[in-house]
């Protein structure tokens, strides 16, 4: 009797169990609870420590990274089949000009090329009212997730105008409290632009007065120095002064030598940045991986020219005896250089007149002086001062010097890119490529530095510096911004002819657990969150 009872009892759960099974057949996959949002499987995780990469899958839920392991049975509501490809965390732009990404929100450059975070308000310059610019962006949403510095030039900008003086009392004290409240509303740090107007004006004293206001935020330094060149060491080592009389880290920023007289001296750039390191001090440094660089026309004539405003710009540029003078002093910092003229700058836009976007300075004082000597590129530029400036791209670095920068364990890798708008302009192609680049050309082609130390210069270095303690790598409870690429074939596209073209290989990218880029395409999602330090 016993044995039958059981008998019937098997029976009766073998009839549910079947019926079980034909009704989950019938069932839709989407009925089914899901154990994670996004899976990503079956791919190589390179996961931004610098450890050596491991097959692994990635669960994802709510946002965040939930499991890293063999998943192989674990369902979710989407599965990216990563195989065959690296997965990566989501690459930290620490040194952009992405400003107005309220504007162009979808950032599809950046998004493109796997930069899942960009820190903005660099070289000095930001929004002054650092909350009222994360209100809008939190408005209108972005692609991609958003950090800032407040920059002196702005704020001194704001309380002096472009005067080329000291601060009074009042003044200082009045920049103090407008850094303060950037720092309270979440910047990251205080940057400067010392070679920008008003920031060139500035003394050390008043930029250590400033950094120690963001020093009680624990914020970070970030600076673009004085000269990048003929007077490299100086610029450094005033860098890291104003670091350690502020009493906090600092960044230098795209850290270049610019002066083919001088080139070589990154080495002993470096050597002081691990000096100072040495002494218990933190200073990181970044760079871009082009012998370009990029910025405004005015940045090639004297400072002292530049105060004042447009009006006054032009008033010098008018007078005989100051152009002399002027003309004077340009001749001789080229040729403090190493240069002889100015084929080494070429036109990323010049609003007055776009037909001359993409030409040199001599192609350009060709066509509007109808000569290509010096004399002549001078009138040029005089020219174009006077309609109001271009921004422009100057090629004056060293291979040498790039790669020895980049094997530097605490240099990051950064664009110094703004939001590029596809077909405008013929601006710099480290807006579209220079995260890829850092995989294709330095990576792959040259060697000069692993696939997972390229990585950990994008995630985990500028994560730690700036105190994004939940993003920089693949692990359990970190946000999920995740970039899945194909190491064969992943690389840049864009030229310094030919700048708007999207990279190669680089086929998903996921910000904050949603899809951003899918097969190489921009989903147009605006899951981008604001992003503030871990204090």
């Amino acid at each position: 009797m016993r044995r039958s009872r059981v008998s019937s009892v098997v029976f009766v759960l073998s009839l549910c169990v079947a019926g079980a099974a034909a009704l989950t057949r019938l069932t839709p996959v989407a009925a089914q609870a899901a154990r994670f949002d996004v899976l990503v499987r079956g791919g190589t995780v390179v996961d931004g420590t610098g450890a050596p990469r491991r097959r692994a899958d990635v669960g994802i839920r709510a946002g965040r990274i939930a499991e890293v392991g063999t998943l192989a049975d674990a369902m979710a509501a989407t599965v990216i089949d990563a195989t065959g490809h690296i997965v990566a965390p989501g690459f930290i732009d620490v040194h952009t000009h992405a400003d107005e990404l309220a504007d162009h929100p979808f950032a599809e450059h950046f998004a493109l090329m796997g930069v899942t975070t960009v820190i903005a308000g660099n070289c000095g310059s930001s929004p002054v009212d650092v909350g009222a610019a994360f209100g809008k962006i939190t408005t209108t949403k972005a692609s991609i997730n958003f950090a800032t510095f407040v920059g002196h030039n702005s704020v001194r900008e704001a309380v002096m105008g472009t005067a080329r003086r000291a601060p009074t009392a009042d003044e200082l004290a009045k920049m103090e409290a407008l850094v303060a409240k950037a720092m309270a509303d979440g910047a990251v740090g205080f940057s400067t632009g010392l070679q920008y107007v008003p920031g060139t004006y500035a003394a050390t004293d008043e930029i250590v007065a400033l950094a120690k206001v963001a020093a009680k935020s624990r914020g970070v330094y970030a600076s673009h120095m004085r000269n990048e060149g003929t007077e490299l060491e100086a610029a450094v080592a005033e860098t890291i002064a104003i670091g350690r009389q502020a009493g906090l880290a600092v960044q230098v920023s795209h850290l270049k030598v610019d002066a083919p007289s001088r080139w070589g001296a990154s080495a002993t750039a470096l050597a002081m940045i691990d000096e100072a390191r040495a002494s218990g001090m933190t200073v990181l440094a970044d760079q871009y991986l082009y012998d370009a660089a990029s910025s405004n026309l005015g940045i090639r004539f004297p400072s002292w020219a530049l105060e004042g405003g447009q009006p006054a710009i032009n008033t010098r540029l008018d007078d005989p005896k100051t152009w002399a003078r002027i003309k004077e002093e340009m001749r001789k910092l080229i040729r403090e250089r190493g240069l002889e003229n100015y084929s080494f700058a070429r036109i990323a836009n010049y609003p007055a007149d776009t037909t001359l976007n993409g030409l040199t300075i001599p192609e350009v004082a060709q066509k509007l002086k109808g000569s290509k000597d010096l004399d002549a590129q001078f009138e040029t530029m005089r020219t174009m001062l006077r309609a109001g400036g271009a921004s422009m791209v100057y090629q004056f670095m060293a291979e040498d010097d790039i790669s020895r920068i980049l094997r530097h364990p605490m240099v990051a890798i950064a664009s110094d890119s703004g939001l590029n708008t596809l077909g405008r302009g013929v601006p710099h192609p480290r807006g579209y490529g220079n995260a890829v680049r850092a995989l294709g050309r330095y990576v792959r082609e040259l060697k000069v530095i692993t696939l997972e130390d390229a990585v950990r210069k994008m995630t985990s270095l500028p994560a730690a510096q700036f105190g994004f303690a939940d993003r920089g790598t693949i692990a359990p409870g970190k946000a999920a911004d995740i970039v899945v690429f194909d190491e064969a074939t992943v690389g840049d596209r864009a030229t310094y002819d030919k700048p708007h073209q999207y990279p190669a290989g680089l086929t998903t990218v996921l910000v904050n657990g949603v899809p951003v880029v899918t097969k190489g395409a921009h989903t147009q999602a605006r899951p981008g969150q604001i992003v503030k330090a871990a204090r």
